[in-house]
């Protein structure tokens, strides 16, 4: 497999882990709490909310391991904090394909039209 197929398979995975960590109402709901740019403490990000600690842990878990939130300790307390860099690359991928789509029925509707 050449340098350049990794690459892409690479690319691939890293925005297949993004997708499938949003892929959940939970974890869209954390990262709500978490988009105004104040890292939250396991405490915080569940309050107001039926999850308890462990699922929020878990849900946090997975945004983490898709690079979508980063944690930093302090003290005895993780602090959860937003990483927008994914989510902007999944972003410009899905404008990427739309621009595909909109291209191929373009030439779909030239084609049937003429």
């Amino acid at each position: 497999m050449s340098d350049k197929r990794r690459s892409r398979l690479a690319e691939l995975r890293t925005r297949a882990s993004v997708f499938a960590a949003l892929g959940d109402v939970t974890r869209l709901e954390v990262l709500a709490r978490l988009s105004n740019g104040e890292p939250l403490s396991i405490s915080r990000a569940t309050a107001g909310t039926n999850l308890s600690r462990q699922a929020v842990t878990k849900h946090l878990r997975v945004l983490e391991s898709a690079g979508v939130v980063r944690s930093v300790r302090v003290g005895r307390e993780s602090l959860f904090g937003l990483e927008p860099q994914p989510i902007e690359d999944v972003r410009k991928y899905l404008e990427h394909v739309s621009r595909q789509w909109d291209d191929a029925l373009a030439r779909l509707r030239s084609f049937v039209e003429d």
